[in-house]
């Protein structure tokens, strides 16, 4: 190795906060770690609202629960847009409708909220897939262009379906539609699809969509994680086995704090080492980690070779990140969620954004001091 290249990994080992000392493993990022007195970023708000072209009323959207976070850095700001529910009665999770917030931070301390919601379901043509469940879990990226690209669940209260949005400013929006409408004839449409994280690198301190052979890569899905690819971050094709099925990149595990569930996390990151996906995972108690109990969500760490992403290098034995204090166990989900969504680079340092128990936004951070 000579010294060029060693003096270039030793500048992205430092950007991507590596600790040999307290990570697991050498190529996973972090560590990351909450802010002194750590407390929600964003919370409900019974005050605001917010005309509904669906009722054509003015209602209460972020009444219910405000939760589960993308993020981006736009002029020198952190811009986290979060997922907001309006509460319908006392309907259990998934039986109200969500929209999308937006909040802006100059520090990465405090955060200002818009008055009424940046993403919604519109009288639009996406109304068949949007009304009356509306606009779910946020994952978002910047092209080198400046084209944001936002994925995100749609739910008619039928089938969660996966699908893309467009914006050159985080406040207009084209919807694209879901990402696999027409693939083979729409032969996923109708099948239950969510949580898409597309690729990133950092070029210039900056997070954009990377090329990976040519073509965009994004991890999907849950119980298991998929991948899809894509010339044009709006067209998708899913990655098939030789049958012509769905093959999955990440599977739950017996044995580990995966043992339930994985779904995948915020847009990973290629580095040197290879394509860093965070991921969230589900764990049960009797095959998994016992003292974790059932269902809690935590954060796993996985490694995918970098010219062949569906190639698993390496994997986290255990979660970096897990509900510890009493507002990631509190909410409507009582289990307990540090449910990962975003992550910036922000003044040399990177934020990890989570979603705690259905209800609140959360953040971390490492420290590079």
């Amino acid at each position: 190795m000579n010294k060029c290249y060693i003096a270039i990994f030793v500048s992205l080992v430092s950007l991507l906060g590596y600790s040999q000392e307290k990570l697991e493993k050498e190529w996973m990022m972090g560590p990351f770690e909450r802010f002194e007195d750590a407390k929600p970023i964003i919370q409900k708000d019974s005050l605001t609202t917010f005309k509904d072209p669906m009722t054509d009323k003015e209602i209460r959207w972020e009444s219910m629960a405000t939760f589960n976070p993308a993020a981006i850095v736009k002029d020198d700001k952190i811009h986290v847009l979060y997922r907001a529910e309006e509460k319908l009665g006392e309907k259990e999770i998934g039986g109200h409708t969500s929209r999308i917030g937006l909040a802006v931070s100059r520090d990465g301390e405090e955060y200002k909220r818009k008055s009424e919601p940046i993403f919604y379901p519109d009288d639009d043509h996406q109304k068949e897939f949007e009304w009356t469940g509306g606009t779910e879990d946020p994952r978002i990226v910047e092209t080198e262009d400046g084209l944001y690209v936002l994925t995100y669940t749609q739910w008619n209260r039928e089938y969660p379906r996966l699908a893309v949005a467009t914006s050159e400013d985080l406040e207009n929006w084209e919807k694209q539609g879901p990402i696999f409408e027409e693939w083979k004839d729409g032969k996923y449409h109708n099948t239950e699809t969510k949580s898409g994280a597309i690729v990133t690198e950092l070029k210039d301190g900056k997070l954009v969509a990377a090329k990976i052979n040519g073509k965009y890569w994004m991890y999907y899905g849950v119980p298991h994680i998929w991948l899809a690819s894509s010339d044009d971050l709006i067209n998708w094709e899913p990655v098939e086995d030789y049958e012509g099925n769905l093959a999955p990149v990440l599977s739950p595990r017996p044995g580990y704090f995966d043992s339930w569930l994985v779904e995948a996390g915020p847009p990973p990151v290629l580095t040197e080492d290879g394509i860093v996906v965070l991921y969230n995972a589900g764990n049960s108690q009797n095959i998994g980690v016992e003292e974790l109990g059932n269902r809690i969500y935590t954060g796993g760490q996985a490694l995918y070779d970098a010219n062949e992403p569906w190639k698993l290098l390496d994997r986290s034995e255990k979660p970096f990140i897990k509900p510890e204090l009493p507002f990631e166990k509190s909410g409507q989900y009582i289990d307990g969620t540090t449910f990962i969504e975003g992550l910036v680079f922000f003044e040399d340092e990177w934020y990890l954004y989570y979603g705690t128990a259905d209800s609140m936004v959360g953040v971390v951070k490492t420290n590079n001091d």
